[in-house]
């Protein structure tokens, strides 16, 4: 099978995979490594595949900003279901809050400027692009979608692979509708800076 062969996507995917457990593996040193994972992420991804931008500038600003609102949205009304759901998934996302949450200068930076274009570079620009050689667009996003989920069952909270999930499957939806990478970082951006800085859940 030609998938297998493609040595690039195997690699980064296992290279993912180990840095990501090392970044979860002491909460002291997670914003130092996850900076370096996505720095791997960036280079990567630009090395390997050329950068979708097939929307105009005012385009994908207005679809960035509006799919990213609807997308957090859509995390607040999940958020209102969490107290009637089994698993103690309101204190997972509380001790996600209280662990992973920016608490320095430096951190909202590198959040702006590193992991937000290193997830949409790699994920949905180099993984899921990579995918959709070998399998239709929808078996591409759900795969992809998998496959960045994945990286986070090393925080050992199910809520957060859940959530990757779901905004796996919904920034590659956009991603297959709009083939626009800059608009991903945009519409990634506008929900981090409400779900973690402006409004957050907890």
């Amino acid at each position: 099978m030609a998938l297998i062969k493609d040595w690039r996507l195997i690699l980064s995917i296992i290279l993912a995979h180990v840095l990501l457990y090392m970044t979860f593996s002491d909460r002291d040193i997670f914003w130092y490594l996850y900076t370096a994972a996505n720095l791997f992420f960036i280079s990567f991804a630009i090395i390997s595949e050329k950068i979708d931008d097939k929307q105009k500038t005012r385009s994908y600003l207005k679809y960035g900003v509006l799919s990213g609102l609807l997308l957090y949205a859509l995390f607040f009304a999940g958020h209102l279901l969490l107290p009637i759901l089994p698993f103690s998934l309101e204190k997972e996302v509380a001790s996600i809050y209280r662990w992973y949450s920016p608490q320095f200068s430096w951190h909202y930076i590198v959040l702006i400027l590193v992991f937000i274009p290193g997830e949409e570079l790699f994920w949905r620009g180099f993984i899921q692009k990579r995918l959709s050689i070998y399998f239709n667009d929808l078996t591409a996003i759900i795969a992809a979608s998998v496959l960045y989920a994945s990286i986070f069952l090393y925080s050992d909270k199910f809520i957060w692979v859940l959530a990757a999930f779901i905004a796996g499957l919904f920034w590659g939806s956009l991603y297959v509708w709009k083939r626009s990478v800059p608009m991903l970082i945009i519409s990634h951006l506008v929900f981090d800076v409400l779900l973690i800085v402006l409004l957050p859940l907890f």
